[in-house]
């Protein structure tokens, strides 16, 4: 029984690292690809490692634009919008769980309907708002969403986590009078830890990839974010294959990098059954 135990927990790891081999292999070969020689064109066949790394390719990046500058940009964006879509979208999902069940039903609806509606219906709406809001060409135009929970999903995301929390400990908190604010950051809160990080994650792939926001509210080239600085690298040179992959380098991994941090959470045991099972 024991060799067979040994023999299963080999399989799983096997089957993991096969699993995790095949969504690393196109950064792997991304980051190969950055480091060919400047201007050389897509290699065609597989290369493992260049012979010479060229390694100046990405401080080069920020010599041909103000890629450090825009990289500035995206992540003053990030730093703001990002917690702040988590802490209204949380607020949200909390406040309708608290509504009576057919109201409930009905905000779940509507913002099931609103992820139906198309990105490019309502820019001009949002061009009018920040036009009056005297918004334009400045980079809260990019962390305005974030005020209204950044997506209806995130929102759907933290209320159908809250309807998994027992009515019995919100109504014992409410009677030992904790107010509606402590029993969402006591109580409701840490118990939607997981939910919470995968809105972060997905917040922060939204607003660091963000392209065509920048571009339709953002006039000053000093203010534009790194996707902006992406594609001027791609007018500037289309064949400079090297260079182009290592701007794509440096919008995956903060990414990549912030995936990782989160797996604690993910795979942690704060889930509401586990929390629910302690003595």
């Amino acid at each position: 029984m024991a060799r067979l135990s040994r023999r299963r927990t080999l399989l799983r790891h096997l089957l993991g690292l096969s699993a995790a081999a095949v969504f690393l292999l196109p950064l792997y070969w991304a980051v190969v690809a950055s480091l060919g020689p400047p201007g050389a064109p897509p290699a065609g066949q597989i290369v493992w490692w260049p012979s010479r790394p060229a390694w100046e390719n990405y401080p080069a990046l920020f010599a041909i634009v103000p890629m450090g500058r825009y990289l500035a940009n995206s992540f003053l964006v990030v730093l703001v919008a990002v917690p702040l879509t988590w802490l209204t979208a949380s607020w949200a999902g909390f406040a309708m769980v608290q509504l009576g069940h057919r109201q409930q039903r009905r905000l779940a609806s509507w913002s099931a309907v609103l992820l139906l509606v198309p990105p490019a219906a309502v820019w001009l709406i949002r061009f009018q708002i920040y036009s009056r809001l005297g918004l334009l060409d400045t980079l809260w135009a990019l962390i305005a969403p974030a005020f209204a929970g950044g997506n209806p999903l995130y929102v759907l995301l933290f209320y159908w986590t809250y309807r998994q929390v027992p009515g019995e400990m919100i109504e014992a908190a409410r009677i030992d009078g904790a107010s509606w604010l402590l029993v969402w950051r006591r109580i409701a809160s840490p118990l939607a830890r997981p939910t919470g990080a995968a809105v972060v994650i997905l917040a922060f792939v939204k607003y660091w990839s963000d392209f065509t926001d920048p571009i339709l509210y953002i006039f000053d080239t000093q203010k534009y974010t790194l996707p902006i600085g992406l594609q001027l690298i791609k007018q500037l040179d289309v064949t400079n294959t090297p260079y182009l992959m290592a701007a794509s380098v440096l919008m995956i991994l903060p990414v990549l990098l912030l995936f990782l941090l989160a797996q604690r959470v993910f795979l942690g045991d704060l889930s509401l059954a586990r929390l629910l099972e302690r003595d």
